[in-house]
Order: structure tokens, then C-alpha cells, then sequence
């Protein structure tokens, strides 16, 4: 039985007085319990066709024609009221930007029980045990104390894991998935494609699900739909699509996914191979020169806690146990990635060490400096030699300065330049990054998120940094982008010799970019080594784990590959006296130690 019927559905929106088209003659269905994926990259038309058919675009300056039926039920000739009767409840929508979907000043709790009591009849305190249930069942740690939590209390993976518990709230007949899973780890990612799988068995839902992750569709799509430029350019069965696809831009989509043990055999990172559209042929692709033996950074014992406090006096009742007795070194031109789950302690233990947030105990030295030890003038000087790329650029960049005028200031901040000559040298910069002298002049608004990471990255080189921390820099980029500002980070890093503190939890990319990978779970290193020992020979548990978890690009393998069970996700929150047990990690070869 046919769910969702889109028939030569076109969107324009009005630009200058005129109206152009972002969705240009899409068609599509989606049965009872089938899985329908749109892939292309960002800027083809995937989000926009999902709003279409949620009807969320402002009718004022969009306009949708063509057909949507729900259960032969015309979508687009209903009245307002009645289709807020639908969203929701006959078709939910996982949204790409939770923080930017969620209400700042509601728990996420009460949102979700929101939704649960809109189109269920239920009393709140049965609202309340179904939320919880849910985010249960989404792998929420600690989900009762999570209920009463608001956004800006969460990570973004777990603000994630909260849109996906209320999009399947109330069961839907139609699930809209946009990048659902794009800012998950592998491992929750795959329970999460899992839990949504289980759910379209048992209520024979319909999902379209909207990514830009070729692995993602290798494992759960029954048929895919290709867009580029507005279009729906190749629709068929999945299997077909990657063992046969008809077009060149979907033979470079397909060429351009990272695959999980394609460094074998090499010793050192290498850049991605670039793609030509219009051929679909390689471009580029080579090993980039090994690390430095000189330490640019080195962490002893880093310790980072966060209070938890309650009660009209505030008092400490736990500690969030974030970074515990966290060692590494990190060499010049040297790439040393941190990953794990979310809450696990990367982004915290980056943080740490640029002193954003202040560790409780632990040495961190930054050319023999003391970090740790520096006075607040101090520090500020020592920050031109690190620097940080932040997971989401557009919240990293004031929307209301000039892209020019945000790489000018840290130079002009320092005193290092005048503005004339700071200016001069952001335009050049930005021309290092791949864009245009031009584009300086423009606001954040006016890029696309990798064109934003680009900026990002041309700001942090302002001040010829020795030592870059990079949060997530690439976790949220399609594939052919992401393979550009990889690429264009090792070829800075050969030239510069500037040392990478890489963050990330997309196992293929870090397997490509990395010297030594340093696994974290629950705040401490459970693993680390050269990257050939941990991904060829991988020791600890959660190592393995989150290898077995990544997804194959290969739908023929869809039903063959074996999971490891799953397991509980652990919690950092602590009481207030607890007192940790020392890590003991054992040697296995020369440089790989795990934790025992």
C-alpha cells in the first residue's frame, strides 16, 4: 500500500520579484513499511522537497504546485488547521539542526510530551513516563534527569537523539528523516537506524529519509532517488543504484564516500581522492609527508569536572566527571584524532587544553609553555600559537560582520597588522581556502556550510598557529565537500607543519587523516596508538565496537554484517565524593597502550 504520492512536485521561491524554482519536477513514492532515501549534496533540493511536503514553507515567498497524497489524501489542498492535525501525528520530520528546532527556553522533556498530549488523550503524568520511555529508547543516559534538562544543557548528539524521540512520538504513518543522523557517533547511529527499522516492522510506517551518507543508504534504503541541482536526476532499487548507476554525478558520489580500511598499507595520512562531476573521475589523490619528532603539545593527568548543584543554597550534590587523568603528546605536523560517543570527553578535553574551559588538575604545556600556569594577559598571547575550529560555523561567526572584516580581527586584536594590511591578508587567505577575493565582502548567511568551514579555517590560520584544535570540523559536510577541506587541511598542515588535536567521530575520515587515533569513553583514553595499530589491530571492547558500528557503502552486505550486541551507555555524572580509580593501561607493541 502506497503511504506518500508525490507527483511533479516543483517549489519556487521568490527572489528580486521573480520566482525560482529550488525543486524542479520531483516524483516519488513511498510504501508501507519501505524506506525511500534522497541523496545529492547540500544545495540539490532534499530539505526543501521534505518542507514541500510538510507544507512548512511560508506561503508568502515560496510556492509548492504539483500533487503530495497522503493515503490518497491531497496534502496540499487541505486548510492549515487540518494539517496540523497531520504533522506530527500521521507524518513526523526528524529536522538536520535540532538546536535551531527546539524551544531554548522548554525542556526537552516537556516538548516531547507536547507533541504526545497535542494528539494523544492522555494526563501529563502519562505524557511524562511515555517521554521518558522514549528517550529511554533513543539511548538518553540518565533519561528521567534528562526530561527536566533545556537544550543548551545537552550535546548536539544527544539534542539529536531528542528530535528523533519526539518525531516518533505518536507513531506515525510517515516519517521524514532530514540528515537524522548526520551529527550521531557510529554506534548510536546504528542503533538509531535500528530503532527506526524495528519501528517500521511493527507499524508498517513509511520512511523517506534524506542524507548525504552513501553508507547510510547502502544499510537501510530499499530504493533511493539521486538529486542534483533540483532535480531528481536517477531513481531505482538501492542495490542497482551503486552496482550500476546511470549517471555521472552518482558514479562521483559513489567514488567519493570514505571507506573503512582503505589506509591500509600506508603509513601516513593521505588526501581524499577529488572528484570531476561532470566526468566522475579522480582527480587527486596522494599520501601527505609523516609527523615531526618535536612536541607541540603535551597533556599529563588533564582532569576536567563539571559541579552538579541543587537545592535553595546550590549545593554540590555530583560531578560531571567530563576529562579523568587524560595523557598524549602531540608532535609537530603531527595528527592526533580523539574519538568516541557523545559526552565521552573529546570536545571537552580540546576545550581544555586552549583553556576555554578550566581543567580541575593536570599539566597541559604548549612548547614547554605551562598553559595551566599563565596569567589571563599571558594567555591571550599564547593563543596566537592555538587555535580551534569549531563543529558549527555559522554559530562561530558574528552573522552581522563581514567574512573579511572576522579574518582581519584576530590580527588586528594582537596588534600584529594594521587593518589595511589585516584586511589584505584575509583576502589572501580566503583565495588559500579555495574561495574567491570577492567573497569578503559578503555576510556568513550568503555561503553553504562548507564554504562557512572554509572561512573557519582561514580564520584560525590568521595567526600562524602551531597548534590547531579541530572539533567535528567536517562531521556535518557532504562527502565531496568534506573531501575538499580534508584535503586542503592536510596540504596546510605539510606547509605549515602546524599539529592536529583532530575530534571527530566519523571512523573512515579519522582513519584517513590521522597519525596516532586515541580512543575515549566516559572521559578517560581506553585506547592508543599509531593509527595502522588501533584500526588494523584493535584491543579494547569499545574499539571494536565502534569499528563493527561504522556503515558499509555496500547495500549486497546489508544483511550479512554482525553486530556486536548492544550495551548500555554509561553515565559521567557521579556523587560528590567519589573518587575515581586509577587508570592502568598495559603496552601491547611499542606506542599502543590500552586501558586494562
Amino acid at each position: 500500500m502506497t503511504i506518500l504520492s508525490v507527483e511533479h512536485l516543483t517549489t519556487s521561491f521568490r527572489r528580486s520579484g521573480q520566482w525560482v524554482p529550488v525543486v524542479n519536477d520531483v516524483s516519488l513514492t513511498v510504501a508501507a513499511g519501505e524506506t525511500v532515501a534522497i541523496v545529492g549534496e547540500s544545495g540539490s533540493g532534499k530539505s526543501v522537497t521534505a518542507m514541500s511536503i510538510m507544507r512548512l514553507l511560508p506561503e508568502r515567498t515560496s510556492r509548492v504546485e504539483g500533487s503530495v497524497k497522503l493515503q490518497g489524501r491531497e496534502l496540499l489542498a487541505l486548510p492549515e488547521r487540518e494539517m496540523q492535525d497531520i504533522r506530527g501525528n500521521e507524518i513526523a520530520m526528524i529536522f538536520q539542526e535540532p538546536m535551531t528546532s527546539l524551544n531554548p527556553v522548554m525542556t526537552v522533556g516537556r516538548q516531547i510530551a507536547e507533541a504526545i498530549r497535542r494528539h494523544r488523550p492522555v494526563t501529563t503524568a502519562e505524557a511524562r513516563a511515555q517521554t521518558i520511555a522514549l528517550l529511554d529508547r533513543v539511548r538518553i543516559p540518565a533519561a528521567a534527569k534528562r526530561f527536566d534538562e533545556h537544550p543548551h544543557q545537552l550535546s548536539g548528539g544527544t539534542l539529536q537523539r531528542v528530535m528523533i524521540a519526539m518525531a516518533l512520538a505518536c507513531r506515525p504513518k510517515l516519517l521524514i528523516a532530514d540528515e537524522p543522523t548526520t551529527a550521531l557517533d557510529v554506534t548510536v547511529q546504528a542503533e538509531i537506524l535500528e530503532l527506526v527499522k524495528s519501528l517500521q516492522d511493527e507499524e508498517k510506517m513509511g520512511v523517506l529519509f534524506i542524507t548525504h551518507d552513501m553508507g547510510v543508504v547502502a544499510e537501510i534504503a530499499d530504493r533511493t532517488v539521486v538529486m542534483f541541482r533540483s532535480r531528481a536526476l536517477e531513481a531505482g532499487r538501492t542495490e542497482e543504484i551503486f552496482a550500476k548507476p546511470e549517471t555521472d554525478y552518482t558514479h562521483a558520489l559513489l567514488s567519493a564516500v570514505p571507506k573503512l580500511g582503505s589506509m591500509a598499507g600506508h603509513e601516513n595520512p593521505a588526501t581524499f581522492p577529488l572528484i570531476d562531476v561532470e566526468s566522475g573521475k579522480r582527480v587527486a589523490e596522494r599520501e601527505v609527508a609523516g609527523a615531526g619528532t618535536k612536541p607541540v603539545l603535551e597533556v599529563r593527568n588533564l582532569v576536567t569536572r563539571f559541579d552538579i548543584k541543587s537545592g535553595v543554597l546550590g549545593r554540590v550534590t555530583g560531578r560531571v566527571h567530563a576529562v579523568e587523568d587524560v595523557s598524549f603528546d602531540l608532535n609537530q605536523g603531527e595528527t592526533l584524532s580523539l574519538v568516541g560517543e557523545s559526552g565521552c570527553g573529546k570536545s571537552t578535553t580540546g576545550r581544555s587544553v586552549l583553556r576555554l574551559v578550566e581543567p580541575v588538575s593536570g599539566s597541559i604545556r604548549i612548547n614547554g609553555a605551562d598553559v595551566r600556569a599563565m596569567t589571563s594577559a599571558t594567555l591571550t598571547r599564547q593563543r596566537r600559537q592555538m587555535q580551534m575550529i569549531f563543529q558549527d560555523p555559522y554559530s562561530s561567526l558574528n552573522p552581522r560582520m563581514r567574512v573579511g572584516d572576522a579574518i582581519a580581527e584576530p590580527m588586528i586584536a594582537h596588534g600584529l597588522a594594521p587593518k589595511a594590511e589585516a584586511q589584505a591578508k584575509a583576502v589572501d587567505l580566503l583565495e588559500r581556502v579555495g574561495l574567491k577575493a570577492d567573497m569578503a565582502r559578503r555576510f556568513p548567511h550568503e555561503f553553504s556550510g562548507g564554504q562557512r568551514q572554509r572561512i573557519s579555517i582561514a580564520r584560525a590560520l590568521t595567526l600562524n598557529p602551531g597548534l590547531i584544535v579541530a572539533d567535528e570540523a567536517v562531521s556535518a559536510l557532504d562527502v565531496s565537500i568534506k573531501a575538499q577541506v580534508v584535503n586542503l587541511m592536510l596540504e596546510l598542515q605539510e606547509t605549515l607543519k602546524i599539529a592536529y588535536l583532530f575530534i571527530s567521530h566519523d571512523m573512515a575520515v579519522v582513519e584517513r587523516v590521522s597519525h596516532r587515533v586515541a580512543v575515549m569513553y566516559l572521559g578517560e583514553i581506553v585506547e592508543i596508538g599509531s593509527r595502522a595499530q588501533v584500526f588494523g589491530d584493535p584491543q579494547h571492547a569499545y574499539t571494536r565496537r565502534l569499528l563493527d558500528a561504522v556503515p558499509v557503502a555496500d547495500p549486497s552486505r546489508r544483511h550479512s554484517r554482525t553486530r556486536l550486541p548492544g550495551v548500555e551507555l554509561g553515565s559521567a555524572v557521579r556523587p560528590a565524593d567519589y573518587v575515581p580509580t586509577k587508570a592502568i593501561y598495559r603496552e601491547v607493541a611499542s606506542g599502543h597502550l590500552v586501558k586494562q
